[in-house]
């Protein structure tokens, strides 16, 4: 899962208008509560937020916390230059400062949200000039602890990891209303990030700094290496004389209706195909056919043995000594 990018994919997509779908993905369970107005009178008790970075994460909570009623009062560039012209096309929406360093930040939370491999620098250089006492400092990376903000906290501040279990790409503001967020760290830190979380619509969730590493690895499993199974579709969709594009918009109603199966009856109760019905023939066929598609076929035994090991199937032995057979 890329860092500072954040991995986690968002229904909501589902619901855009060329993802429509005939009923509600009950999954999602979003809440209805709607984000608080930019202008309600509770912004004055909220806390003012300057954010670190201007990547596809950190413009979308930009605005998802104006949306809730905080002042973002500062955007932060690296440096001069494109850094700091972003910053200040960013600040210019939101209504904030863009400055470079954290000198003349004034905000009582400062939110790093950039990638992962800058953290660590972006924390030591922020605090040359970060009074702290009395503040708050987070990132939203899902495989570094609160730890890496150290150089922060030795100057005053709280310190936590706010990881929101969704995606980020350019192009896309996905809401943050029903997602789950990822907190540990510091006491006070944690607190003023469940107040953020709850005011953004959002589910905080409590993980220990020794569960990161895993609970990164599920969010990459749950959206980029989706999505890299998805562009294998493609791949095998061509073998039927299928473009990618004309894939993609064949397979959404099958994948929408999926991932509803999947949502309100679990993976077990939502599981079809050959494999389940124990149809040794056809998933003999399809690694017959998938043999001028080596990476998709050996998707294809990888994901078969995953269903074998969790998922209901007949002829289970028998369809395991074919995968070991014809899977060399």
């Amino acid at each position: 899962m890329p860092a500072g990018e954040r991995v986690y994919t968002g229904l909501e997509i589902l619901q855009q208008e060329n993802f429509q779908h005939s009923e509600p993905l009950s999954l999602c369970r979003l809440r209805s509560r709607k984000a608080g107005s930019a202008m309600l009178p509770g912004m004055a008790q909220k806390p003012s937020i300057a954010i670190v970075g201007v990547g596809n994460l950190g413009t979308a909570l930009a605005f998802a916390l104006r949306e809730a009623g905080y002042r973002i009062e500062s955007v932060v560039a690296r440096s001069r230059g494109n850094s700091l012209a972003r910053a200040r096309r960013l600040a210019k929406l939101t209504g904030a400062r863009a400055v470079v360093g954290s000198d003349e930040v004034k905000a009582g939370i400062l939110w790093l949200c950039v990638p992962d491999t800058e953290i660590a620098r972006a924390a030591a250089s922020l605090a040359d000039g970060f009074r702290g006492r009395g503040k708050i400092a987070l990132h939203s990376s899902g495989a570094f602890g609160s730890e890496i903000l150290e150089p922060l906290r030795r100057r005053g501040a709280a310190v936590a990891s706010v990881h929101p279990l969704m995606t980020f790409v350019r192009g896309s503001r996905p809401s943050l209303a029903g997602v789950s967020f990822a907190i540990e760290g510091d006491p006070a830190a944690m607190r003023a990030a469940r107040r953020i979380v709850r005011n953004l619509g959002g589910e905080a969730h409590s993980i220990s700094r020794n569960q990161k590493t895993a609970y990164h690895a599920w969010g990459t499993f749950a959206s980029p290496l989706l999505t890299a199974l998805l562009a294998t579709t493609e791949e095998v969709a061509a073998l039927a004389g299928v473009s990618k594009k004309a894939a993609r918009q064949r397979m959404l109603p099958i994948l929408l209706q999926t991932i509803k199966n999947y949502g309100t009856f679990g993976a077990a109760a939502g599981f079809s195909g050959p494999i389940i019905r124990g149809d040794m023939e056809t998933v003999r066929r399809h690694l017959a056919v998938l043999r001028t598609a080596p990476v998709p076929r050996e998707v294809y035994l990888a994901l078969a043995r995953a269903a074998l090991e969790y998922l209901p199937a007949k002829n289970r032995k028998l369809l395991r000594s074919l995968l070991e057979s014809t899977g060399g």
